[in-house]
């Protein structure tokens, strides 16, 4: 598969390139350069990727645990192998600076490499049947099957990790899967496609599809032979998504508004608003758990400010490809007009800017406000961009109450000591997870991860994702001890 950049590259169906077809351009959001072209695979092209799904659910079914485990381990092996390829695919595409794409290819790895192990450890139990008279000698089994094809919608920030957190786990489970990449950013996935398919995963069971919202809409939301979707995007489409999918299983992956408590007794202020800042603006805030929201005890709001204020001056902001860089493009010429329009909007309101605001193409360097409203969009909505809010609080309730002053609730992060405090937080915060000694944007890829609210519906993390893409079977046996 030719994956140069400026040539047209085809989607993989069934383990073979398409080239025929539309093409569609993928460019650089750093400077517009062409990346590369890909085809536009057509509605039958899709159906005809579900016809061979389907199909291979007998074989995929099939695979031993061993075979599995294996396959897995070789898509992980080859990624260490093609490191630097994926990394620099992703700083291509995605515009992502090169230390954060060789992060993500890192943490790839690691989730296939997880997923080889579930692979092996994925069991059932065994249920005594016998607790009333006249059911002697009767037992039970219960073990999980695949639920059937797979449908991936995966987003353009992470288009290798995200990508793999749906496809490893489906592979774990023994099903199918057809994966519709972000159009933004096709050529990473068809990269770990053609990779997943030399490690031995059978051709009829993974596709890579670039199709158009209408297609897309109806292979989620029609296909009925498609048995699970799992969407990573935005609220309004997943949401919707769900609402047209009928009886099929929907996981939902939207997004986030996340923030970070900096209570008073918290020794290291220089530390925290290093790590806020690198939280906030790293990857130009494109990721659904970077901290856009803090609120700061009062006691030492001042000086947190200033802190948070020096380190964002010393990040470095511009070409993804240069080592040093920690702040890339935006994705697109139209987010970043977004981004200046939400942060004008604060500023007319009230909000006092801190630092930043200044734009050169999709580069906006890294903001800092306060003083904002909770009806402002950089407060209330998902900014996607370089932008943190950072407002005073004088009690401790005030503050969580803040944090669930949002119609989303992925992660939020706590800098306190004291154990009470943690547990309140831990009990009164709609949220799926709390990270306590550091911000909300850490995360590692085995553990279970979603959101309440409009950040989603169930969980990813491959072990949680495994559990969703099977389903219990129970087998009762009986008269097996008679002669």
């Amino acid at each position: 598969m030719k994956m140069r950049p400026g040539e047209q590259t085809g989607f993989l169906l069934c383990g073979k390139e398409w080239i025929d077809g539309e093409a569609l351009e993928v460019r650089s959001p750093w400077d517009q350069g062409l990346v590369g072209r890909v085809t536009i695979a057509r509605r039958g092209d899709a159906r005809q990727a579900v016809n061979h799904a389907v199909a291979s659910m007998r074989r995929t079914r099939a695979l031993p645990r061993w075979k599995r485990r294996e396959i897995l381990e070789d898509v992980a092996a080859a990624l260490i192998e093609q490191h630097e390829r994926f990394a620099q695919l992703i700083v291509a595409e995605a515009g992502k600076p090169v230390r954060m794409a060789r992060a993500e290819v890192d943490r790839a790895v690691l989730t296939f490499k997880t997923a080889a192990e579930e692979a092996a450890r994925l069991g059932g139990e065994s249920i005594p049947l016998d607790l009333t008279q006249g059911n002697e000698g009767r037992w039970g089994l219960v073990q999980r099957f695949p639920v059937g094809p797979v449908l991936a919608i995966t987003p353009f920030n992470f288009p290798l990790n995200l990508v793999a957190h749906k496809v490893a786990p489906a592979m774990a489970a023994g099903c199918p899967i057809i994966v519709k990449p972000a159009p933004l950013t096709p050529f990473t996935a068809l990269a770990l496609g053609e990779v997943i398919l030399k490690a031995g995963w059978p051709e009829e069971a993974l596709s890579v599809l670039m199709l158009d919202n209408g297609d897309t809409a109806w292979l989620a939301e029609k296909e009925d032979r498609i048995k699970l979707v799992s969407f990573t995007g935005s609220a309004k489409v997943g949401w919707q998504l769900k609402a047209h999918s009928g009886r099929k299983r929907v996981l939902l992956e939207l997004g986030g508004n996340a923030a970070l408590i900096v209570h008073g007794d918290w020794p290291d202020l220089h530390d925290a608003a290093a790590r806020t800042a690198r939280a906030a603006f790293g990857y130009a805030g494109q990721s659904c758990i970077s901290v856009q929201r803090v609120f700061v005890d009062r006691r030492v709001y001042d000086p947190f400010l200033t802190k948070v204020a020096e380190a964002t001056a010393k990040l470095v902001t511009g070409n993804p490809s240069d080592e040093a860089t920690e702040v890339g493009p935006l994705i697109r010429l139209s987010d970043a007009d977004r981004v200046e329009a939400w942060v004008k909007e604060a500023v007319e309101g009230g909000a006092r800017l801190v630092a930043g605001g200044g734009r050169k193409d999709a580069v906006v360097s890294p903001v800092i406000l306060t003083g904002t409203q909770a009806s402002m969009k950089v407060r209330d909505e998902e900014v996607f961009g370089p932008v943190v809010v950072i407002e005073p609080y004088g009690d401790f309730e005030q503050a969580l109450a803040e944090v669930n002053h949002s119609r989303y609730g992925l992660q939020a992060g706590l800098l306190t000591r004291d154990a009470g405090r943690i547990l309140t937080a831990y009990r009164e915060l709609e949220i799926g997870a709390l990270i306590v000694g550091d911000t909300p944007t850490w995360r590692l890829d085995p553990m279970p991860y979603g959101g309440v609210k409009d950040s989603g519906l169930g969980r990813e993390g491959i072990r949680s994702a495994i559990e969703e893409m099977t389903e219990p079977r129970m087998l009762v046996m009986s008269g097996l001890d008679q002669g």
